[in-house]
């Protein structure tokens, strides 16, 4: 019995969206869209541009909900109202160009809203040397190489601030990462970085959604991929059954292969 209630929890997606669709005015941004993400995954949610990708990235995160459909984190039902809300749940979204504190320290952006504190007669106290430490712990253990925690975050580089963003995330105990084009400003050193980051942080168990337009990238780091074209899902399955030119197909609509 133990072993059967193991089991099924163990099959439980950790994220999952059924049947979602969404309607913006006349046109249909998504039409009936299913994923499964289980711990360890990172998909590659490809397609061109309008298909539906960041539509979709949205619904998972609360910034507006789906016409039809449920969204599921650890098999139960979820209505995120507010970005926020899917944030405090485990779900985090890193953009192109995540907001920061540009003129705040990496140690500050990295405690922001979860500062260490002690009363001092009744005053909050800072610890600033605890919070030094715990930020230098955690960029150690994902690889992450900058100046110092105390410069400013608007002076390091796109890469550096994304993987520190990822990082934070990770160590507060985040359960989804969404990946909207995290490489398109990057160079390519800065990718590079980027996608060992994001294995690395996978590896540890955090499941993870990347959208990019670049399959020579994905193809790098996914393990499983979903297709869109103009809202639905064409194609989906495992990275090792299909080639690069087999994703570009389903792009462009040469080829459907549905789940």
């Amino acid at each position: 019995m133990l072993k059967n209630i193991l089991q099924t929890q163990q099959d439980v997606p950790v994220l999952e969206v059924k049947n979602i669709s969404k309607k913006f005015s006349h046109v249909q941004a998504l039409n009936n869209v299913s994923i499964k993400l289980n711990k360890g995954d990172i998909i590659g949610l490809l397609g061109d541009n309008g298909a539906g990708k960041s539509t979709l990235i949205k619904i998972i995160s609360g910034n507006f909900p789906p016409d039809e459909g449920k969204v599921f984190l650890e098999g139960k039902e979820v209505n995120f109202n507010i970005p926020a809300e899917a944030c405090a749940a485990g779900i985090e979204t890193v953009y192109q160009n995540s907001p920061i504190c540009a003129n705040a320290t990496v140690i500050e952006n990295f405690f922001i809203g979860r500062e260490l504190v002690r009363n001092f007669f009744g005053l909050k106290v800072i610890r600033n040397q605890e919070m030094e430490k715990e930020t230098l712990k955690v960029l150690k253990d994902i690889e992450i190489t900058i100046p110092s925690v105390n410069v400013g975050m608007g002076l390091l580089s796109g890469g550096q601030r994304q993987a520190i963003i990822l990082g934070r995330f990770f160590h507060w105990g985040g359960k989804v990462a969404l990946l909207d084009e995290p490489f398109a400003a990057l160079g390519v050193a800065e990718s590079r970085k980027s996608l060992k980051l994001i294995h690395d942080v996978s590896e540890k168990g955090l499941p993870i959604v990347l959208i990019t337009h670049n399959i020579e990238e994905a193809f790098q780091i996914i393990n499983k991929y979903v297709v869109l074209r103009r809202g639905e899902v064409v194609g989906a399955g495992r990275k090792e059954d299909v080639s690069k030119n087999d994703i570009v197909s389903m792009i462009t609509g040469a080829i459907d292969i549905n789940k």
